[in-house]
């Protein structure tokens, strides 16, 4: 908790995908007796999608216009805090392209699927990253952040 309440201080906005916008948005509302909920709706969302339209349902949430790095590169070049993904695979993996991924911030749980969806896929695009910490919570999750490593 400690590690996400300091994370939340450097939010500035929240960059997702239509699903995982959809999926927060069926879940967080709701749950009135959580803090992160309060700071979810609170929080600037800016939504990727080509299927959603304004106005969006949830409060403080942009639909991204147009080509979504071309919209996130605009973003990350206004004064302010971080712009955080949260999930949103497909959204990450269109940055990764682009070079607009400034940090990794991955939750590596012990907990083996053996499927799903991957963030970093065959034939994607390729990513040379120097870890710039980590840590290990008490239940075994480890946070582990990354940063891009310069081109060799």
């Amino acid at each position: 908790m400690a590690s996400a309440g300091q994370a939340m201080a450097n939010v500035g906005a929240l960059l997702l995908g239509r699903r995982t916008y959809e999926d927060f948005y069926s879940v967080w509302p709701k749950m009135t007796d959580s803090p992160y909920s309060a700071f979810l709706d609170n929080i600037q969302k800016y939504v990727a999608s080509t299927t959603l339209k304004e106005p969006l349902p949830w409060k403080n949430s942009t639909l991204l216009e147009g080509d979504a790095a071309e919209a996130v590169a605009r973003l990350k070049k206004a004064p302010g805090k971080d712009l955080v993904i949260m999930g949103s695979g497909v959204l990450v993996q269109s940055l990764m392209r682009r070079n607009l991924v400034d940090e990794y911030v991955l939750l590596i749980h012990p907990l083996v699927l053996g499927s799903g969806r991957r963030l970093f896929s065959d034939g994607g695009a390729f990513a040379s990253l120097r870890l710039v910490s980590s840590k290990t919570t008490d239940k075994g999750v480890v946070i582990a952040t990354y940063q891009p490593a310069e081109s060799a």
